[in-house]
């Protein structure tokens, strides 16, 4: 990705407004249903969905039985977000290295096995409110392994085209859950005991298993050898940091991680002791807040054809804040249903185009590890956020945390006019398929190195300014795909005369970093080979280094030098 602003295209403007009138005409268009293998594993989900949110009902309203403290409520939330942030990462370079259905299978396995221990623990009478937590804790963890191959394998199903339509189905999918699910759940809990609730989460996980299991993902041809752990994750961060929209994406989806995550934290105990209400009271304003998320998605593509993305994403932070003063107030019930119907719509509106932003500005080969990164954002915020309004409702009430809440909001709203979200339209990460211009003429393994490059470049002086510009660019595109020691140096003798240099750890790498670069960066390079004015393309030097200088403690003392 790049931020430098990119010269006039009225060719790519035209396409930007075709797309923009096409979207306005089908707000929502259901076009990846279309595929066998998307349309099994989203119906699969659904019910998934289901269980999980009727087992998220069960676990607030036992939790409310089992303790009279607003923090430990609150905690239930912060225990299944929890893991995510924790173990997202590791999970993230597992799915851009591993075969990524193996590892939803094995996540979806793991929380079918946790979710009928709970449900035997709650109906045998022995949960405690710690040993609760711990059971949510591990399914949190679960999801934690499950959700960067899940998100990552939408691209692997349908075309790139139809992600952002996908994206926004699998959040409508929740939400139509959402909608229900927790009604359902308030319903089960009132009939039955919470421990029901547990028992049909359990039994709602053999279905997506099933779907995962005939699902026949391609098999991607694999050129070099994985990465280790350790490479992989300090890659994924690498790319990350020098990643300037990306960064922005995650920062704000950690303050609206934080905001918003005090009306599902604080919800029960709201509906408990403010209102005197029930569990079914409780699930019917989850169901409320589900059927504004089902709106959202359908506001999303249109607002998003109308407005630029950060427009949409202030929206739903004010939109959002709106909803949590509204509740504070305490208005009668007739209010309390739109606010947090408002409340489920901006939900969607933000993290559906965050989840979507990274999606599209983000190559195949990171996209796991940089989903893990987002989603270690925002449910990092999710979860410290839910621990923190716990804690200010156990020292001033419900009705202080929703206002400091919107206030985070607010600070949010704010904070897009330095850290906008930036449009995704015309990133085209399709890999250029580089591999090394000559081989080797000495004999390298994988692991020799480290390697030495160096291009020589040859600028009339009136495009210095340019240049230095698109160097700049240029070191970022290098050190994010695996450069590392990036130089750009002047001939002191021929100052035309200009030579970029790094180094890469292996040959190997030095592979992988051909190998990761896209069409989108294709811009730059071609903008510098403009700039050179050599009668030959620019020169290319590649070198492995061998030390031959003896250690420091036995090297003989270097001779005194005379300055002339």
């Amino acid at each position: 990705m790049s931020d430098a602003p990119c010269p006039p295209d009225p060719a790519g403007a035209e396409r930007r407004r075709a797309g923009r009138e096409e979207q306005i005409a089908t707000p929502l268009t259901l076009a990846p249903l279309a595929n066998r293998n998307f349309r099994g594993l989203w119906i699969a989900s659904q019910a998934s969905n289901l269980g999980s949110l009727i087992q998220a009902v069960g676990a607030a309203w036992m939790m409310g039985s089992l303790t009279t403290s607003h923090g430990m409520v609150a905690l239930v939330q912060s225990s299944n977000t929890l893991p995510i942030m924790v173990f997202s990462l590791f999970a993230g370079a597992l799915a851009d290295n591993f075969d990524r259905r193996r590892i939803m299978l094995s996540a979806q396995g793991f929380m079918f096995v946790v979710s009928v221990l709970l449900a035997v623990f709650a109906w045998a009478g022995w949960l405690t409110p710690w040993m609760l937590l711990g059971f949510t804790f591990l399914i949190g963890c679960g999801t934690a392994l499950f959700n960067p191959s899940w998100q990552a394998s939408i691209g692997d199903i349908v075309p790139r085209d139809e992600v952002a339509q996908a994206v926004s189905l699998n959040s409508m999918g929740f939400n139509l859950a959402r909608s229900v699910g927790p009604a359902i759940g308030g319903a089960i809990v009132a009939a039955a005991g919470a421990a029901a609730a547990f028992a049909v989460n359990a039994a709602s996980y053999v279905g997506f298993i099933l779907g995962i299991w005939r699902w026949r993902r391609p098999e991607a041809k694999r050129t070099l050898p994985r990465e280790d752990l350790a490479r992989a994750l300090g890659a994924g961060f690498r790319y990350m940091v020098m990643s300037p929209a990306l960064i922005r994406v995650m920062a704000r989806s950690c303050l609206f991680g934080i905001g918003a995550s005090c009306l599902m934290a604080l919800l029960p105990i709201y509906t408990r002791d403010t209102l005197q209400g029930s569990a079914l009271q409780y699930g019917f304003f989850l169901g409320c807040f589900g059927a504004g998320a089902i709106g959202g998605v359908f506001m999303n593509a249109r607002l998003r054809a109308w407005l630029r993305n950060e427009r949409v994403v202030r929206l739903g932070f004010a939109g959002f804040a709106v909803a949590l003063a509204v509740l504070a107030q305490v208005p009668p019930v007739f209010l309390i249903v739109p606010a947090l119907m408002l409340g489920g719509a901006c939900w969607v509106l933000a993290l559906s185009l965050f989840n979507t932003t990274v999606q599209l500005s983000t190559p195949r080969w990171v996209l796991g590890r940089a989903l893990s990164f987002y989603q270690m954002a925002t449910f990092g915020g999710m979860a410290g956020g839910a621990w923190l309004w716990g804690t200010v409702a156990d020292h001033g009430g419900v009705h202080l945390a929703f206002w400091l809440a919107a206030a985070v909001l607010l600070v949010g709203l704010l904070t897009g006019k330095l850290l906008q979200v930036h449009e995704f339209t015309d990133l085209d990460l399709t890999p250029l398929g580089l591999v090394a211009a000559v081989e080797p003429q000495i004999d390298l393994r994988a692991r020799s190195g480290p390697i030495f490059i160096m291009v020589e470049y040859e600028i009339a002086q009136e495009d210095v300014d340019d240049f230095l510009a698109l160097m700049q660019q240029r070191r970022r595109i290098r050190i994010r795909d695996g450069a590392s020691r990036w130089a750009l140096l002047r001939d002191l003798n021929r100052p035309e005369m200009w030579s970029e240099k790094y180094y890469v750890p292996t040959w190997v790498d030095y592979a992988r970093h051909l190998a990761r670069r896209t069409k989108a960066d294709e811009a730059v390079q071609t903008a510098i080979r403009a700039l050179h004015r050599g009668a030959e393309p620019p020169k290319v030097w590649r070198k492995i280094e061998r030390q031959t200088v003896p250690p420091h403690d036995d090297a003989p003392p270097l001779p005194p030098v005379e300055l002339a």
